[in-house]
C-alpha cells in the first residue's frame, strides 16, 4: 500500500512539473495598450471584464484524475441550475488570475487556497456576456483535507467527474450552431452518479475539453468545432454584440 501511495505521489509530482511548463498562447482578448487614448472619435474603447475559473484536479480512488464541478444555485439570475467550474469575476484586490480563481473557489465551496497548488493558466475564453475567462489549473493533493462548505446563495451542489471524459466521445452529444456568420459546435456531456444526472455543456464544456487536452497531451476523439468571436472595439458596439451572443 505504501508503495502504491508513493507511486501515485510521484506521478502527481511529475504532472505538476509538466503542467508548469505549459505556455498559453497569446490572448486575442487583451485590452488595448494603456498608451491608446480612452476615446477615439466618438467612441470609448471597450475594455472587457475579466474572470477566472479553477480547474481543480485530484486523484480519485482508482487513481484517475478528477475535476471538481458545481451546480449553480437555482435562484441565480444567470445560468441558474447549470453546471460550472468554481470561479468568477476579478476584483481590484486580486493579484492575478490564480488569485481570482482561488478567492472565488473559497467563497463558493469553502476550498482553502492553501490546499491547492496552482500549476498553469490556460488559453483565454470569451463568455456570451463578453467576459474574458481564464482557466487556472490547480492540483489538490489531499482530497480528504477538503471539507466543502457551500455558499447556498451561489451553489446548490458540488460533485466531481473524471477529467478524461471530456476527451471521449462516450456520453457526449453535440449540435451545430451559427452565430455572427461563424459555425461552431456546442458539446453536451452527461455524467450520471447514482440517481443524479448532470449535464456539462457550453463554455464549461469547452474549457474542460481544452484542459483535458493539455493535461493528457492529446486532442479529443471528436472535432471541437470552435469559433473565435472578436471583442467589439468600442463600448457603443457592445450591446449589439451581446444581443448576437445571447444564447450559448
Amino acid at each position: 500500500m505504501a508503495g502504491e501511495d508513493s507511486g501515485a505521489a510521484a506521478e502527481m509530482e511529475a504532472l505538476i512539473r509538466r503542467l508548469r511548463l505549459h505556455q498559453a498562447g497569446p490572448s486575442p482578448y487583451d485590452p488595448a495598450p494603456a498608451a491608446t487614448p480612452a476615446v477615439v472619435g466618438d467612441g470609448e474603447l471597450f475594455r472587457p471584464r475579466r474572470a477566472a475559473v479553477l480547474v481543480c484536479l485530484f486523484r480519485g480512488a482508482a487513481g484517475e484524475l478528477r475535476v471538481i464541478l458545481t451546480k449553480r444555485s437555482s435562484t441565480l439570475s444567470t445560468h441558474s441550475g447549470e453546471v460550472s467550474l468554481p470561479g468568477g469575476k476579478a476584483e481590484e484586490g486580486d493579484a492575478d488570475d490564480a488569485a481570482t480563481a482561488l478567492r472565488e473557489s473559497k467563497e463558493e465551496i469553502g476550498l482553502d487556497p492553501a490546499l491547492v497548488t496552482v500549476v498553469a493558466s490556460l488559453e483565454h475564453f470569451l463568455s456570451k456576456h463578453l467576459l474574458v475567462v481564464v482557466p487556472v489549473i490547480g492540483i489538490l493533493s489531499d482530497i480528504q483535507a477538503f471539507i466543502p462548505v457551500l455558499n447556498v446563495a451561489e451553489v446548490d451542489e458540488i460533485f466531481d467527474v473524471p477529467l478524461e471524459m471530456f476527451l471521449k466521445d462516450e456520453n457526449r452529444t453535440s449540435e451545430e450552431r451559427e452565430k455572427m456568420g461563424q459555425a461552431f459546435t456546442v458539446h453536451y456531456f452527461t455524467y450520471i452518479k447514482g440517481n443524479q444526472k448532470y449535464l456539462v455543456w457550453g463554455l464549461t464544456a469547452r474549457i474542460l475539453i481544452h484542459a483535458a487536452s493539455v493535461v493528457y497531451g492529446r486532442p479529443p476523439d471528436f472535432p471541437e468545432g470552435n469559433a473565435h468571436f472578436n471583442l467589439p472595439k468600442y463600448t457603443k458596439d457592445c450591446s449589439s454584440m451581446l444581443a448576437a451572443l445571447a444564447n450559448h
